[in-house]
């Protein structure tokens, strides 16, 4: 049963392994947009270690029979998701104030929304199959 709750995480393993095969790749492209590629590869996969535990928050909330447990294991699951970028993305700015990358930091805020996307639509289909409620 676990395993199958995890298949439906796919999607976003998916998304983040080509994602990062684009960045790796697209090196020259990125450059002539005016996008820093470290940046772009370090977000991108800690806005995926991220969903990660914001999923399995939420696969956790998921297996108890209360639906009231759920919805605050997914409300809170969404807010750690948001603090922990938050905290992130202020870190990044505090760190390189002079040398910040505005393309690469505005793609990666477009890249927090898919991911967030995702995430959803894994848990909705997790939700129309449980049998708990």
């Amino acid at each position: 049963m676990t395993r199958i709750r995890y298949k439906s995480f796919l999607p976003v393993l998916i998304f983040f392994i080509a994602l990062n095969g684009l960045f790796i790749s697209g090196k020259s492209l990125l450059e002539q947009w005016g996008a820093d590629q470290q940046v772009l590869i370090i977000g991108n996969l800690i806005l995926f270690m991220i969903t990660f535990v914001s999923f399995v928050l939420a696969v956790r909330g998921l297996k108890n029979p209360n639906p009231h447990v759920f919805m605050r294991s997914v409300f809170s699951s969404i807010i750690i998701k948001l603090f922990l970028c938050i905290i992130v993305v202020f870190a990044y700015i505090a760190s390189f104030q002079k040398q910040l990358n505005k393309p690469a930091l505005f793609t990666c805020m477009g890249l927090y929304l898919v991911y967030t996307f995702l995430e959803v639509s894994a848990l909705t289909r997790l939700l129309k199959q449980n049998t708990n409620g």
